[in-house]
């Protein structure tokens, strides 16, 4: 049967003519708020160990979060007692904030500030749902029984919060289901909750503000009508001087990001997501793909994600989770081309780059398909390019020259690109960087049949003059011939036993540094109209040379060059 999208209606749009936040570019990183200890933890199939939060935990501090969701303390003695863990053994350091969920139920509310004793600061984050369809379906209450709800939670915070020292709270409400509440019903509501709140707070160290969350507890439409929603809020709230406006987008269209993204240029201060986007159902906003996005756009995200294959390890661990190999800067895959096209401009971008850097640093990275440079988040160049069927010469020798210090020729690139893609049809696999060098040693280096070189020696009076000791066949010959140079008087006297040929393309390098460091030559030799490549490796230049030009001799008697 066909998929009945009849049953469904487009969202709403917001009607507005004082949109502003499309113009509007981001400048700097919001607070950050991970939640990943709560949001993320309750939707794994197997939930982090007591041992595993603890842990889960300093690594969030050590990533530079300064606001963390630790838990929901009244959901269960489990949660309750992992504030307490972190309290009273002094595992929060100064500069971090801690924050706890809780629902808008006075018994709740208080059995969460029990968990608090003792605490330096933390953040209370209570909430109630506040979406049409909710008040309908689930609470069969009216707007002004849903506001009721959350200003007298308000005042039960306040009124804890001053039994249990007010120095050490801050407050944050969430309308949840922000993304189905009338517009008009979310400010009415936040202004009744703020009025509330405000007055409490008076802990200068803490910014002297209260939290305001937006969530898109259900993402409901295209990131800009979210975008439109925040900005409503933003516009119309009194006192916005003392409101943090915070973000929690869920990934259902996923589109939490780019939600985020806008939210954030619709003038919002925080956000709280999760590593690599975990949480319910489809998951929250990615922080390390928000974070990463801002550092590739030149700003401090206030965050290290500098060794990124330690926190995907970390994270695949602790939540059981894999981090997918196409994941944004974190999976295994991002900084690999097998494309033939896309490996030829990254191969010319980072030849262009190191050519550039000879004389003076670039002041910006500009590497094609590359929007950062691996090395940032601790990875390397070597698998840049990997070689499958779909790649080209240009991915294959970046390969060798990168791994192996070869420089291979434009023609020789091309026909051994062929020979590549031919191994790589057969296995059905990308080749190693090492399978790649062993198929081009084999293929053209030193190639000893039927003509093999045992022997030479040359002597320059004017003229080169080179007598050879070679084998053709099996048989040993001697033979010696004169030209202008060392490779012209041995392809002279070879000639004489296999026939005319000419050199075409000679290029010879050093493949190693140091007193133990080995020549490579390439050569190209045509005959009859047709090209032979062949390659010499020897601590010797000359010799490395005389052995490329066998190679390639050798390579016109075999069938399938």
């Amino acid at each position: 049967m066909p998929m009945d999208y009849t049953k469904y209606r487009p969202f709403p749009t917001v009607e507005s003519t004082k949109r502003k936040w499309p113009s509007n570019v981001i400048t700097k990183a919001p607070i950050w708020c991970s939640v990943d200890l709560r949001d993320g933890n309750q939707s794994l199939e197997y939930p982090m160990t007591f041992e595993q939060k603890i842990n889960f935990f300093k690594f969030l501090v050590a990533i530079g979060f300064k606001e963390i969701e630790v838990g929901f303390p009244s959901a269960s003695e489990t949660e309750f007692m992992f504030v307490r863990k972190l309290i009273e053994d002094n595992l929060i350091p100064e500069d971090v904030t801690i924050q706890v969920l809780t629902q808008a139920r006075p018994h709740i509310i208080e059995r969460t500030f029990e968990s608090l004793v003792g605490v330096n600061h933390a953040i209370v984050h209570f909430y109630n749902s506040t979406s049409e369809l909710q008040r309908r379906v689930v609470f069969n209450k009216d707007m002004e029984g849903i506001e009721k709800i959350a200003v007298e939670s308000a005042e039960l915070c306040v009124n804890l919060a001053e039994k249990y020292g007010k120095e050490r709270f801050l407050f944050e409400y969430s309308p949840e289901s922000f993304t189905g509440t009338e517009l008009d019903f979310s400010v009415k509501i936040c202004q009744s909750v703020l009025d509330t709140l405000i007055p409490s707070v008076y802990n200068k160290t803490m910014l002297n503000k209260v939290m305001l969350n937006l969530p898109s507890t259900v993402e409901m439409a295209t990131p800009n009508v979210y975008a439109d929603q925040v900005e409503y809020v933003v516009n119309n709230l009194k006192g916005r001087e003392n409101v943090i406006i915070s973000l929690h987008a869920h990934n259902d269209r996923g589109c939490a990001v780019a939600a985020t993204e806008l939210g954030l240029m619709a003038g919002a201060d925080r956000v709280e997501g999760t590593l690599f986007g975990n949480g319910e159902r489809t998951g929250n906003a990615d922080i390390l793909t928000l974070a990463m996005n801002m550092y590739s756009q030149g700003i401090d995200c206030k965050l290290d994600f500098s060794v990124i294959d330690n926190i995907v390890n970390e994270y695949e661990q602790s939540t059981r989770l894999s981090v997918h190999p196409r994941h944004p800067y974190a999976g295994s895959l991002v900084y690999t081309a097998f494309s033939g096209g896309h490996q030829d401009a990254i191969n010319k971008g980072m030849a262009y780059r190191s050519e550039q850097q000879k004389g003076s640093e670039l002041d910006f990275w500009e590497v094609p398909y590359l929007p950062i440079d691996p090395v940032d988040v601790g990875r390397t160049y070597d698998p840049i390019i990997r070689i499958n069927s779909q790649s080209g010469g240009s991915g294959v020798s970046y390969v060798l020259e990168y791994n192996y210090g070869l420089h291979l020729p434009k023609p020789m690139q091309r026909h051994f690109g062929r020979i590549v893609t031919k191994a790589t049809d057969s296995l059905g696999k990308d080749l190693s960087p090492k399978a790649i060098y062993q198929l081009f040693t084999d293929e053209y280096v030193n190639i000893s049949q039927p003509l093999s070189l045992v022997k030479y020696s040359e002597n320059t009076n004017g003229k080169t003059t080179v007598v050879s000791d070679l084998t053709y066949n099996g048989k040993e010959l001697s033979v010696e011939a004169s030209g202008e140079g060392l490779i012209e008087a041995f392809t002279t006297a070879v000639a004489e036993i296999v026939g005319v040929f000419e050199v075409v393309y000679y290029h010879e390098h050093s493949m190693e540094y140091g007193t133990k460091s080995r020549a490579i030559t390439y050569v190209i030799i045509a005959r009859d109209g047709k090209e032979y490549f062949g390659a010499g490796v020897s601590g010797s230049i000359s010799k490395s040379s005389l052995r490329a030009v066998v190679s390639a001799v050798n390579k016109m008697f075999h069938k399938d060059s």
